[in-house]
């Protein structure tokens, strides 16, 4: 399947700096992390616990979906997606090669 340049706009892909990171209750792989859209704050729930310690994510910049419905995780709101490569070791998160305005749009 095949996507145009106008369908690869329509994603809200946003670079995000992570300001909290905790373990979810109930779960080994999830983690709660709230981010910085640089206008706004939001809370998103990502299966990265087994990769990233929440400690170790504090103040790394990611890339964000930031235009996605928000979805319930385990009694856990979330509100976009962080996206990772899949590697074998499990997933590795994308992020920027130098520090950027948080909130700045991905083109």
């Amino acid at each position: 399947m095949h996507c145009t340049i106008d369908d690869l706009a329509k994603l809200g892909l946003r670079i995000a700096t992570v300001v909290e990171a905790e373990a979810v209750s109930g779960s080994e792989k999830l983690l709660k992390l709230h981010i910085d859209l640089g206008d706004e704050q939001r809370q998103v729930v990502s299966g990265i616990a087994k990769s990233y310690t929440p400690q170790e994510l504090l103040g790394k910049q990611v890339v964000f979906v930031s235009n996605l419905e928000p979805r319930t995780i385990l009694g856990v709101e979330s509100n976009g997606m962080l996206l990772c490569a899949d590697d074998e070791a499990g997933p590795v998160l994308l992020s920027p090669l130098a520090l950027v305005k948080p909130g700045a749009a991905i083109r």
